[in-house]
């Protein structure tokens, strides 16, 4: 697991950025599994960017994204700030500026009437398309990955996840109070990839930023692997791991100091 630390979001956002296109460069049909939130907005900007100014090619890239809400799906009539949907937010923040085809855009569909035969299919397609390359991945301030809320096994699978009263309340406050929307209207379920699934994808890139998320970081890379956590399964992933932080999410690691001066010999020696 390479532990790299970036001095702010920005140097944190460009780095995750510059990762993922190197890795679209060397294989431009990959398989990319994406996140959503607050986090990756500034990496999206910057492969936005380098898309239109840089030629950044998506034209063969596949995706899949990790999660959206049960009940919820996209709707480009509505004001952005009115449409919660998870296939919203990507296209708007990444999707609609780069040329990436329509039909190799996987999100879980929200608004399905038959949840769990969908949780299948989708467990298919990803098989099919020959499993995620590269996985980018947030963690949430009680450590989730994606919605699979603490208690989620980690050999689980896409799924209807419950939402816990933390997550209502984190998401309450940051989407849905702003946008007008009643508590009690905000969706209870969502549909996730579980911890198994993700763990199957080749390569990993998790990225955090700030102190609110600096003691569950150091909770996930240096405490024990537990369902309570669930990032913390990163640690049982055997390909390629990266964990990008800025300094005030990475402020609380016992091995800081050590993370730091392996990257420097790394680039020292070129490995």
């Amino acid at each position: 697991m390479d532990i790299i630390v970036r001095d702010n979001y920005d140097e944190l956002s460009e780095y995750t950025a510059k990762l993922i296109a190197g890795f679209v460069k060397s294989k431009p049909d990959c398989v990319l599994g994406l996140a959503t939130g607050s986090t990756p907005i500034g990496t999206y900007k910057e492969l936005v960017r380098m898309h239109k100014e840089e030629g950044l090619d998506f034209s063969q890239v596949k995706t899949f994204n990790l999660d959206e809400y049960y009940g919820t799906g996209i709707d480009l009539e509505k004001p952005y700030e009115l449409d919660q949907s998870y296939a919203r937010f990507m296209h708007e923040e990444l999707l609609k500026h780069i040329n990436i085809k329509a039909e190799n855009i996987h999100i879980p569909d929200g608004l399905t009437k038959t949840p769990n035969e969908f949780c299948k299919w989708y467990e298919e397609e990803i098989k099919k398309a020959g499993g995620i390359d590269l996985q980018l991945l947030g963690i949430g301030a009680d450590g989730h990955w994606a919605f699979n809320e603490p208690g989620s096994s980690l050999a689980s699978r896409t799924r209807i996840q419950a939402l816990t009263r933390q997550t209502l309340d984190d998401n309450y406050e940051s989407f849905y109070k702003k946008a007008g929307i009643a508590r009690e209207e905000m969706p209870h379920f969502a549909i996730t990839m579980g911890i198994g699934t993700i763990l199957e994808a080749k390569n990993i890139i998790m990225i955090a930023n700030g102190l609110k998320k600096a003691d569950v970081v150091a909770k996930c890379i240096e405490g024990p692997v537990t369902s309570q956590i669930t990032a913390s399964a990163i640690q049982l992933h055997s390909g390629g791991v990266t964990v990008v932080l800025d300094k005030d999410a990475a402020s609380k690691l016992n091995s800081l100091e050590h993370y730091i001066h392996v990257e420097k010999m790394k680039q020292k020696y070129g490995l």
